[in-house]
């Protein structure tokens, strides 16, 4: 099979497409026929190396990237029961030293694949895995009851939208920072006010909430500036671990920690058959254009997600 690896980390000129022995399921594994995987932000970092100097990654001969993943289910290994052949799936893959989705098959652990939502492409569907379980699991740590206010930062990215989709469904009033042109987005995708600048955030936001918000999902990584705008007792949630502030007021601040999670993603799947959470690809583009893509996504401003299909 065909898959994009890394030799020595560096831009987007170090991305090869190689050909690899086609993996083999392992018990209680399955084999995806990759339809389309989305490219995120980590996988920018991996190719960098970023991953690495912060002893997140170890240095090794080659890599593949790709976290997320959506196709069907070609093989089955010994003792699996919720899949068979021909499944339309989604998956996630987040173990950094195995190889990656940006391939044309990949082999994932039965509990890290969830049925794929009917209702969109699988191109659509491959941009749901990391970023909506990250969200999801941060507004779980930030512990909130229905009516407590939240900051969502970095609401026009992937994590952000879906931490505003899904912070609605939980009755939260959310306050997102975006970039002004996006203004008009993320109010349709939930958001009660909309701050189009960070500078003075703490402020800004205190004009709109005195005393601060009860929590902050930082997706935008402002570390303390956002930490800024949080009541005293209340809850940060950092997606960065180096980037998290210090828990100064008495609050809470936690790290999420995304991890392969079947069960959480087959919620999640439904929801977008629910209508409730949207999906947004900006381009699409095939595996041996993988350059092109990590280049359109390190320029930014794309609103929407940028997928390889093999």
């Amino acid at each position: 099979m065909k898959s994009i690896i890394v030799r020595t980390p560096g831009g987007p000129d170090v991305l090869e497409l190689a050909e690899s022995p086609l993996p083999q399921p392992g018990q209680l594994q399955v084999r995806v026929r990759v339809a389309a995987s989305a490219v995120n932000p980590i996988d920018l970092s991996a190719r960098a190396g970023r991953l690495i100097h912060a002893g997140l990654m170890p240095a090794l001969p080659q890599f593949g990237l790709g976290w997320d993943v959506a196709g069907h289910i070609d093989a089955t290994g010994a003792g699996v029961t919720r899949f068979q052949t021909s499944d339309a799936v989604i998956g996630l893959r987040d173990l950094l030293f195995a190889p990656g989705a940006h391939a044309e098959y990949v082999v994932l652990d039965e509990s890290a694949v969830a049925p794929a939502p009917a209702s969109v492409p699988l191109t659509d569907a491959g941009t749901l895995p990391l970023n909506a379980l990250t969200a999801d699991r941060a507004l779980d740590l930030a512990g909130l009851e229905p009516g407590a206010t939240l900051l969502v930062t970095g609401a026009s990215g992937g994590v952000g939208g879906f931490a505003l989709q899904l912070a609605a469904l939980r009755g939260l009033r959310t306050i997102a920072l975006a970039r002004p042109h996006d203004a008009q987005r993320v109010r349709a995708l939930g958001a009660g006010e909309v701050i189009t600048s960070a500078d003075d955030l703490g402020a800004t936001v205190r004009g709109i909430v005195p005393g601060g918000v009860d929590a902050v999902i930082d997706a935008a990584v402002l570390g303390i500036t956002a930490h800024q705008a949080l009541r005293g007792g209340g809850t940060f949630v950092a997606l960065v671990a180096p980037f998290a502030p210090p828990p100064i007021r008495g609050t809470r601040v936690v790290v999420q920690e995304v991890f392969a999670d079947g069960a959480r993603l087959t919620k999640l799947s439904k929801l977008v058959d629910d209508g409730v959470l949207r999906l947004r690809v900006a381009q699409a583009f095939p595996l041996d254009q993988a350059r092109a893509a990590h280049e359109l996504l390190e320029k930014g401003g794309v609103g929407g997600r940028v997928v390889l299909t093999p």
